[in-house]
């Protein structure tokens, strides 16, 4: 998700100016060539307006620019073929790898998880040079640093520079003292300096001559390196060679000095990685506390860069200008993005806390409840990352079988145990609370991530346009789900019983108007007869036909239509895509990370449930707004931000269906898989939704339709999209808590 978030190439499909594209003349016959031709002027018009791009994921739409001299006859003559074809129905790939090229194949099958983030190691010459500014140490001496006055680098100062230096002044004082530490007194001293205000300064390893060659030369000798007399702390000793780790300096330094320091620069290098930006600053105190204050006094040389040129000889181990980048957003350790990276500890933390502090005797249920949900952030990632890492390195049936069973086992994680606990406590305000989160979840993936994506693709694209069909066979299984899902509800309504808790007559006439509350259509009059001879029966056919459907949904897409989402990989690479594969994470290890984040998330949603109940109690907010917002939409930040990724792109495509297949796989798997659950182990849950929960989730999908009908959009059909949205939010918070609760 970051490390390979650099400006990708921008090739256009097709346009006016292509002289190295020779014309070719359709092999097909002339009674179909017109034709042709005409369509693919106008989609080629069309698209060079947008002139969209797919981004960096390392797949562009893609058209040859090999020069003549370089390329052969049947290269063009493929390629001015497929020029036509992928202005039509075809986009064509790039990719560096074999295993990259299966990611994004994957990225536009109908029921596989689309992921932005690279699967495997991006060739360091394909990088911009503002990620290769992000990986390289700080050991590298630019001709001109430009001024260090910074904003990042005051802000350096304010948060660590002069206390850290002030610790290195004392620390400095206590080695004098001793009087065998002397030289190590004298080196925190120059270290204080420099900690102050590290920009634009070096610290240098130099190299010490022989004890005997020193000893003949003699103390009065000029330093080689720098052309002048010697300072006296850097004159070479004549004991310098003779066991660095066993002078009684040195032992004082390590028990007196170093720990107090390395302490420090360790709480700095936490806290700087942590706040991102000012990860030069952790690498800056990480490489201090295990390369310089290791060092032997006299072999560190601290200089500012613009006094003197640097030395032939020695090491060049510091070298900072800038203690912030903006850019780190980007950094990625081992192909996992830097945010997952600091998150990650507070999965432990929550764990932790927990299960060893049942009784709140450290934090209350609000502040556990809020470290689960946040602990799910992460843990999604880690399972996408898997899935996509996984799917990219297997074959098709692989694939499907882990997007299947692992797409939606962070919803249904959370479902699951609340039903659990709800069962077990009697109370059917859980199962309402998944009801709501299902909702919101439908809603907030309707609605929500594509028009959040639209808006902030629209900032930089004026109109974007994404495939109309593959929309439209999303929006169809949408209907038709939607229908499904909410069938038995409607059924309810029309046969059910209406039951009121209590009525007030109004005008004091026994025959005038009453005023009721609590009012709902009780399915159990008659001993449940409505209910288990009618309802519960359509629910169960329900839910055997909506998986069905999805898998005539996966047949279609997949086999029988796959010109919908035809993608092609060019055989033709482009200079500089001959790359063998480097993946990040093995199938092997990514399976292990699957199952650990799996176990992980499950804990999490246990104590999210076990914590929600203090919160549903005394919130003076309604149950439903807590599901359809904070429930539904925290596991799925993810993939909003996968989605605003393909966004800013020009992908708009793969931002909708993002949304779309997580609402199609909320109604046609994590719905029928909760009524299968609750056939084996009995809870609460029926598939019969409130009122608001129906109009507003028929209502999203109608205008979701409405808004992709004509495959072209801008930020402000975005922007309907979103404030449609938040209104719905709006009377969810305004709606009473559902009976139960």
């Amino acid at each position: 998700m970051a490390s390979d978030a650099e400006p990708g190439r921008r090739r256009r499909c097709c346009g006016q100016d292509t002289p190295d594209v020779p014309k070719v003349p359709d092999s097909r016959g002339d009674s179909d060539g017109p034709r042709r031709s005409s369509l693919c002027d106008r989609h080629c018009a069309a698209i060079n307006n947008v002139q969209g791009d797919l981004g960096d994921l390392g797949c562009h739409l893609h058209r040859p620019r090999v020069p003549p001299a370089t390329s052969t006859p049947a290269c063009y003559q493929q390629h001015s073929e497929e020029v036509c074809e992928s202005c039509v129905v075809r986009t064509t790939l790039t990719a560096e790898n074999a295993v990259e090229a299966n990611k994004l194949s994957n990225n536009y099958k109908f029921g596989f998880k689309k992921w932005k983030s690279h699967v495997t190691a991006r060739p360091w010459e394909d990088r911009s040079e503002i990620v290769k500014e992000l990986y390289s140490d700080l050991n590298i001496i630019r001709g001109s640093g430009g001024s260090t006055l910074t904003c990042g680098n005051v802000l350096y100062l304010l948060l660590f520079g002069w206390w850290l230096s002030l610790l290195y002044v004392l620390v400095a004082a206590v080695m004098f003292v001793t009087v065998i530490g002397a030289p190590y007194g004298q080196l925190c001293w120059d270290l204080a300096g420099y900690f102050l205000w590290p920009f634009g300064k070096v610290i240098q390893k130099v190299e010490v001559p022989k004890c005997h060659q020193a000893c003949e030369a003699g103390a009065g000798e000029s330093s080689a390196l720098l052309g002048g007399p010697t300072p006296r702390r850097w004159r070479p000793q004549c004991w310098a060679g003779t066991g660095y780790w066993h002078r009684a300096s040195t032992v004082a330094w390590l028990f007196l000095g170093y720990p107090v320091l390395a302490l420090a620069h360790g709480l700095v290098c936490v806290t700087a990685w942590l706040l991102i930006i000012l990860i030069p600053v952790a690498k800056l105190s990480a490489r201090a506390a295990s390369r310089v204050l290791l060092l032997p006094p006299e072999r560190v040389l601290i200089r500012r860069l613009r006094m003197t040129e640097v030395p032939l000889e020695g090491e060049v181990i510091l070298c900072c200008y800038r203690a912030a980048n903006p850019y780190y957003y980007k950094y990625a350790v081992d192909g996992i993005n830097v945010f997952a990276v600091n998150l990650l500890p507070l999965v432990l933390v929550t764990l932790v806390l927990g299960y060893a502090d049942s009784p709140n005797h450290l934090t209350g249920s609000a502040v556990k409840f809020t470290l689960a949900l946040l602990s799910i952030m992460p843990l999604s990632y880690y399972i996408g990352m898997a899935i996509a890492s996984i799917s990219a390195q297997s074959n098709f049936a692989v694939g499907a079988v882990v997007n299947a069973t692992f797409g939606s086992i962070t919803e249904l994680t959370f479902y699951i145990t609340a039903l659990i606990k709800g069962s077990r406590e009697g109370n059917r305000c859980y199962a309402e609370v998944v009801k709501s989160a299902l909702t919101g979840t439908l809603v907030g993936c309707v609605l929500f991530v594509p028009g959040l994506c639209m808006v902030i693709g629209g900032i930089r694209h004026q109109e974007q346009r994404f495939n109309s069909r593959s929309a439209g066979v999303s929006s169809a299984l949408l209907f038709l789900s939607v229908g499904g899902v909410f069938a038995p509800t409607l059924f309810s309504k029309v046969y059910g019983k209406l039951v009121c808790g209590e009525c007030h007559n109004v005008t004091q006439n026994p025959l005038g108007h009453y005023l009721c509350h609590n009012c709902h259509f009780d399915l159990m009059d008659n001993n449940g007869t409505l209910y288990y001879s009618h309802v519960q029966p359509l629910v169960y056919t329900v839910s055997i036909l909506l998986p069905a459907a999805y898998l005539i949904g996966l047949f279609f897409t997949l086999k029988t239509h796959t010109h919908i989402y035809d993608i092609h990989i060019s055989d033709c690479h482009m200079p500089g895509h001959h790359h063998s594969a480097v993946v990040h994470w093995s199938r092997w290890r990514a399976l292990v990370i699957l199952l650990l984040s799996t176990l992980c998330m499950s804990a999490c949603a246990d104590l999210a449930t076990e914590h929600i109940s203090p919160i549903l109690t005394n919130s003076t907010i309604s149950q439903y707004f807590i599901g359809v917002t904070v429930l539904a939409m925290v596991p799925e930040l993810p993939e909003i931000v996968n989605g605003i990724q393909f966004a800013l792109q020009n992908n708009l495509s793969l931002s909708i269906e993002i949304g779309n297949c997580i609402a199609v796989q909320v109604c046609m798997l994590q719905i029928p898989i909760l009524v299968l659950f609750t056939i084996f182990y009995p809870t609460n849950f029926t598939l019969v939704f409130s009122d608001l929960h129906v109009y507003a989730s028929m209502f999203s999908v109608v205008l979701m339709n409405y808004i992709f009908m004509d495959g072209k959009c801008d930020y402000f059909q975005g922007t309907v999209l979103v404030m449609v949205y938040f209104i719905l939010l709006a009377v969810y918070f305004f709606a009473p808590s559902p009976s139960g609760c």
